[in-house]
């Protein structure tokens, strides 16, 4: 009762190479180099704020919703927005806004939100995986 597999059955996985840093950066100053950003930093959550005057837009637009089963992202940045200045990017999925949850949130409701609120205090993260899979069911 050997359940023992043979080693050439083991299937082959490729790696890629090892870099190593650029040596002129000094260790403390790694996370923050453009050249040197191997960290998960940028998927972590981040809280983004936004004042909005009354008629004023937005600059982004959002997709998804609890229909997709994936959330609310960030389809669209305009570039030089306040939203693009604030580090908002395509990708980003929203956590919550202004304390309300985003994450099983219907995209009318998401949207009513966004566009009543004055001030808008966003928690996003980094989410390209997800934003991918929303963007192949084609759910806006």
């Amino acid at each position: 009762m050997d359940s023992k597999i043979p080693y050439d059955d083991y299937p082959v996985v490729f790696l890629p190479a090892y870099e190593n840093p650029p040596a002129w950066i000094p260790p403390h100053e790694r996370i923050y180099h453009p050249d040197y950003n191997n960290e998960l930093t940028q998927f972590l959550p981040r809280t983004i704020v936004l004042k909005k005057p009354p008629g004023a837009q937005l600059g982004f637009n959002i997709r998804g919703g609890k229909a997709s089963q994936l959330g609310i992202f960030i389809s669209k940045v305009i570039p030089d927005s306040d939203a693009h200045r604030a580090g908002l990017q395509e990708g980003d999925q929203v956590l919550a806004v202004n304390d309300v949850d985003f994450q099983d949130i219907e995209h009318s409701k998401a949207v009513e939100i966004l566009k009543t609120a004055r001030e808008i205090i966003m928690r996003v993260r980094y989410f390209p995986y997800n934003y991918q899979r929303q963007k192949e069911r084609t759910v806006h």
